[in-house]
């Protein structure tokens, strides 16, 4: 369902998108200062999981901590499309 989402939006500048090997445990989209965040609970859905709204207001807080794991997982990801997202 996110793929077809995004498949919409991907020619817009800054868009990109990865897959993880592994298990994320949580969907991120993240806008400078501001990151939406959705951890996938047990025995949920996605549309199920509660959505936190984090902004960035202090060194290492929620969001950096978030920010930090993501972009360990970015890091080993795939991309989704050929080239990235804004072709």
């Amino acid at each position: 369902m996110t793929l077809a989402e995004l498949e919409k939006i991907k020619k817009q500048p800054g868009i990109d998108a990865r897959f993880s090997e592994g298990h994320a445990y949580l969907s991120v989209f993240r806008f400078d200062d501001d990151m939406i965040v959705t951890p996938l609970l047990t025995h949920s859905v996605g549309h199920d999981a509660p959505t936190l709204h984090l902004r960035r207001h202090q060194d290492d807080g929620m969001f950096d901590r978030f920010a930090q794991h993501v972009e360990e997982l970015w890091s080993r990801g795939h991309p989704v499309w050929e080239g990235g997202g804004d072709e």
